[in-house]
C-alpha cells in the first residue's frame, strides 16, 4: 500500500486586500474627523488652603444653582440677587442681564465661583457657565450681535445644603 502525499502550496496573504481596507479606513477617519470639535476650558478649582487677611473681603461672585432657581451673591456679604425657576425653566436672560450689572458695577472682576446642587443636570450646568462666562447683546449702532466677556474664569463646587 503506497501512501500517496499530496505536497500543499504555503498560503500566502493577500496584502493588496488589505491595504485597500486600510486605505478606505484612513479616508474614511480623515473626512470624519474634522467633524469633532471638542472645546476645553481650563476650569480653576477652589484650594483646600486658608489665608488669613487684614484687608477687608473683595467682592467674590458666587453663581449658585438650585433646584428651585439661581441665587446670585458675594461670598463676605451673601445673597445679591435671586432668579426663581417657574415650570422647568431656569431664566438665563435674567441672569445674564444681572451678571452684565454686576460686571458694570466691578469691571476688573474676572472669577466666579459657580455652586451647584447634586441633581442639577449638566445640560444646566454648561448653559449657566455660558452665560456667566459670557454675554450677547445686539450692538446700538448695528443689528449685529456682540460678545462681552462677563467672568471668564470660573470655579466650581457644591453648593451648601440649605436648612
Amino acid at each position: 500500500m503506497a501512501r500517496h502525499h499530496k505536497r500543499h502550496k504555503p498560503a500566502e496573504i493577500n496584502l493588496v486586500s488589505m491595504i485597500d481596507m486600510f486605505t478606505i479606513l484612513v479616508f474614511f477617519l480623515l473626512m470624519h474627523g474634522g467633524f469633532v470639535r471638542l472645546a476645553i476650558l481650563e476650569l480653576n478649582l477652589p484650594t483646600a488652603q486658608t489665608i488669613a487677611d487684614t484687608e477687608p473681603p473683595e467682592f467674590q461672585l458666587e453663581v449658585t444653582v438650585r433646584d428651585s432657581g439661581i441665587e446670585i451673591g458675594d461670598r463676605a456679604t451673601g445673597m445679591l440677587n435671586r432668579i426663581d425657576k417657574t415650570d422647568d425653566d431656569y431664566h438665563l436672560d435674567q441672569l445674564s442681564a444681572y451678571l452684565t450689572q454686576v460686571k458694570e458695577r466691578f469691571p476688573e472682576k474676572t472669577d466666579a465661583t459657580l455652586l451647584l446642587e447634586p441633581d442639577i443636570s449638566y445640560d444646566v450646568l454648561v448653559s449657566v457657565m455660558d452665560r456667566v462666562r459670557v454675554t450677547e447683546r445686539m450692538a446700538e449702532d448695528s443689528r449685529q450681535l456682540v460678545r462681552a466677556d462677563l467672568f471668564p474664569e470660573i470655579s466650581i463646587g457644591d453648593a451648601p445644603v440649605l436648612n
